[in-house]
């Protein structure tokens, strides 16, 4: 069956857009909030002599085992007055029944871009071998990879499909909106390492603005990038979507995008 979309004209000139919330963003009348903790993960091995804060956002009851999903850059994506609202969002689904209960898990970084912009495995195994197991000691958590997602704008998309991709073992589910592939070092790897190694068990959303960073420049185009790594996922079979907005290089239009982000990579 067909899905009707409203009509709305295209932006013609090339001035800032600005998306506005949709009802999923805003706390609802009836649903519970979900119980936020914050914890220190203090005494890392992938990145030695780190601290850094992790907050676990839980349903309000947690009896059995849940799915999860870990969001870099986690202070903004928690902070209720920000764009992304993820544990807003996340309560309002859930008693929607439109996403399965699930924990929120949000990372801050130490060094960002060192972290975020690496393409090797270190963070991946920050998240799959330290972060995963303090959350684990305070809410039950899934093991299969296929109930574990992670999710990051702009270093943190980059971040959240290396974390991915070098760690299937831990997680199958991706979104990264407007996501720094032009800043990973050593350039943008993706379109050639997808084509060229063995799939992984990968779902993926990704999300870029038609005005983002360099978006008509011939080197470092954020736009140009995304939409490579997104061809190359499809051609190479993978679930994946790619959602093309007008906006610039901020968190407004994946924070409206969100909730749906998370219905489709949960659906």
């Amino acid at each position: 069956m067909d899905s009707g979309v409203p009509f709305r004209p295209l932006p013609i000139d090339q001035s800032h857009v600005l998306y506005e919330h949709g009802p999923d963003s805003a706390p609802r009348p009836g649903v519970t909030p979900g119980r936020t903790t914050r914890l220190q993960l203090a005494g890392s091995e992938a990145f030695p002599g780190t601290t850094r804060d992790v907050w676990v956002h839980a349903p309000s009851t947690t009896d059995d085992a849940l799915p999860c999903m870990v969001f870099q850059d986690g202070g903004g994506f928690l902070d209720p007055e920000d764009d992304l609202r993820a544990g807003v969002v996340l309560d309002n689904l859930i008693a929607a029944g439109d996403i399965p209960p699930m924990v929120g898990v949000f990372v801050d970084p130490v060094a960002r871009n060192a972290e975020y912009d690496a393409f090797d495995s270190r963070y991946a195994d920050l998240l799959a071998d330290e972060v995963l197991p303090l959350v684990g000691q305070h809410v039950p958590i899934r093991d299969d990879p296929a109930q574990r997602g992670t999710c990051g704008f702009s270093s943190g998309g980059s971040a959240a499909l290396t974390a991915a991709w070098h760690r299937p073992d831990a997680f199958g589910k991706v979104i990264g909106f407007s996501s720094s592939f032009p800043q990973v070092v050593g350039g943008n790897p993706w379109a050639e390492v997808i084509a060229s190694e063995p799939a992984r068990p990968l779902r993926v959303l990704l999300q870029v603005g038609h005005r983002d960073l360099g978006w008509d420049e011939p080197e470092d185009n954020w736009l140009v990038e995304n939409l490579l790594v997104a061809a190359a996922l499809v051609r190479a079979g993978y679930d994946a979507r790619l959602v093309l907005g007008d906006g610039a290089h901020d968190s407004n239009h994946p924070g409206v995008l969100l909730p749906d982000a998370l219905r489709w990579l949960w659906r």
